[in-house]
């Protein structure tokens, strides 16, 4: 039986599932297996991801091999300077034959949607999408509008300091589960993207291996891992050690620990256990935690270092120090 055709999936069928996703990606996206991993823990643990890096090292071929991966409804929104925030939630049109206004869903009526070069539109626009990621509803015009189910934003963007680009305002990064970078290739991934590329492109063969049912059934196995209460309170204790950090002016909010938690659940879950370790809660760290934290002002750069080195080091630091709990189950 399909692990995608019953409920009541079992850590056997998980892991043929999950595996089977990853496979289907990886044939795209060749020698970036965490970048991969990162995105389905996101999709899994119910939130979003955003793909930063420079342009040309397939973010958008990541989250359109997911997408293709999966049999769900796709949109995709090239975010430009000129889109609009009804282009991406819909308007209410006025219709004279019936004498009342008729909404007009926009682009972000579906189940995975692949938000282009998030930065590079106004931020009133990238607001647009504030409410939908929270609460999986769009309003227009005073009334809500629910989103269909599962609901997976994955946003690109280019790196700040590029031409053109406006930054994404706290309160939207905090919507993001993780946050991952590409990087460049290897020179053998490089060699054999090449290759394979000169004849077709590789996503016109991925065909989707698991259903939006199977989707949600795998939502749900994961949802039920275990937390014990150490290990709860380990992770509210990496999370306040970011807001009392001297290099550290933005501490983790409380969404960042909720969604800390749930992407080390996932975590387990991929790796074959239904409770959650330290482990999984310090892999999970950086990616869930960096682009949330800004650096006190002129922190680092006396030493050499970047903001994004600056706050990868303090997490790091802050996960060193914290004790780990022993008692898991």
């Amino acid at each position: 039986m399909a692990p995608e055709s019953t409920p009541n999936l079992t850590a056997e069928t998980f892991a043929r599932a999950t595996d089977a996703i990853i496979a289907s990606v990886g044939r795209v996206i060749d020698g970036k297996p965490e970048a991969v991993r990162s995105a389905l823990i996101c999709l899994l643990g119910e939130g979003h991801l955003l793909i930063e890096d420079v342009p040309g090292v397939g973010k958008t071929m990541l989250a359109r091999a997911l997408a293709a991966s999966i049999d769900a409804r796709v949109r995709r929104i090239q975010f430009t300077p000129d889109l609009l925030p009804g282009d991406v939630t819909g308007v209410s049109v006025y219709s004279p034959a019936e004498r009342d206004f008729t909404f007009k869903p926009g682009a972000i009526f579906a189940q995975i949607v692949i938000a282009d070069e998030i930065n590079r539109s106004s931020p009133k626009t990238q607001s647009a999408l504030l409410e939908a990621m929270e609460e999986g509803q769009a309003t227009v015009d005073g009334t809500s509008h629910p989103l269909p189910r599962p609901f997976f934003v994955v946003a690109t963007q280019n790196p700040l300091e590029m031409e053109g680009t406006y930054a994404l305002p706290e309160a939207q990064r905090d919507r993001f589960m993780m946050r991952v970078s590409m990087g460049y290739p290897d020179a053998a991934a490089e060699v054999a993207m090449i290759r394979q590329r000169e004849s077709d492109n590789p996503l016109d063969r991925i065909t989707p291996v698991v259903s939006v049912a199977g989707i949600g059934h795998l939502i749900a196995w994961a949802r039920r891992v275990h937390v014990a209460p150490a290990i709860e309170e380990y992770a509210v204790t990496l999370a306040r050690g970011t807001r009392h950090h001297p290099e550290i002016r933005l501490g983790a909010s409380p969404r960042a620990t909720l969604q800390l938690v749930r992407a080390a659940k996932v975590t387990a879950a991929l790796e074959g256990r239904d409770f959650v370790i330290p482990d999984d809660i310090v892999s999970a760290l950086v990616p869930v935690f960096s682009h949330r934290l800004i650096p006190t002002r002129g922190t680092g750069t006396s030493r050499g270092r970047s903001g994004t080195e600056t706050i990868d080091e303090v997490l790091r630091e802050i996960a060193a120090t914290v004790r780990v709990p022993l008692n898991t189950r």
